[in-house]
C-alpha cells in the first residue's frame, strides 16, 4: 500500500507494476479504461481525494510529470492534441477517491466536433 487506504486502487502495492514513469511525489500509469490510445493518469503517491488539498510541492510534481508524459505520448502516439482533466468531487464525476489527472491524447477525427473540449463536461453547455 502506498501511503493510503487499503481499498484504494491507486494505493495498492501492485500499482507499482503499472508505472509508466514516476518522480518523488507522483507516478503515471496508463488508464485501464482509456478513451484514446495513450490515455494515462498522473497520481500523487499520498492518498488524497481532493486536488486542492495537495501540497504545492505535490501539485508541482503532478505538472512536471504531465509535461514529461505529454512529450512521451507525442513521440510514441503522435496525437494532434491533448485534453487534461481533473475531477474533484462526485458532482464533477470523480469515481475514485484518490486524486488523478487524466492526460488524454486527441486524434483528428476522434469525434465529430471537438470544439469546446472540456467545456462539454456539463451537458448542453459546451457550445457557444
Amino acid at each position: 500500500m502506498k501511503n493510503g487506504k487499503s481499498d484504494c486502487p491507486f494505493c495498492s502495492s501492485e500499482i507499482q507494476n503499472r508505472f509508466v514513469s514516476s518522480n518523488e511525489l507522483v507516478f503515471a500509469i496508463y488508464d485501464q479504461y482509456p478513451v484514446s490510445n495513450g490515455h494515462l493518469l498522473v497520481i500523487p503517491n499520498q492518498h488524497c481525494d481532493n486536488y486542492f488539498l495537495l501540497s504545492a510541492d505535490e501539485q508541482q510534481a503532478c505538472w512536471s510529470l504531465i509535461k514529461e508524459m505529454q512529450e512521451k505520448l507525442s513521440n510514441e502516439f503522435h496525437p494532434a492534441g491533448f485534453n487534461i482533466g481533473i475531477n474533484v468531487g462526485e458532482a464533477a464525476g470523480q469515481t475514485v477517491g484518490h486524486v488523478h489527472i487524466h492526460l488524454i491524447p486527441r486524434y483528428e477525427g476522434d469525434m465529430k466536433d471537438p470544439r469546446g473540449g472540456v467545456r462539454h463536461c456539463v451537458e448542453g453547455k459546451g457550445y457557444y
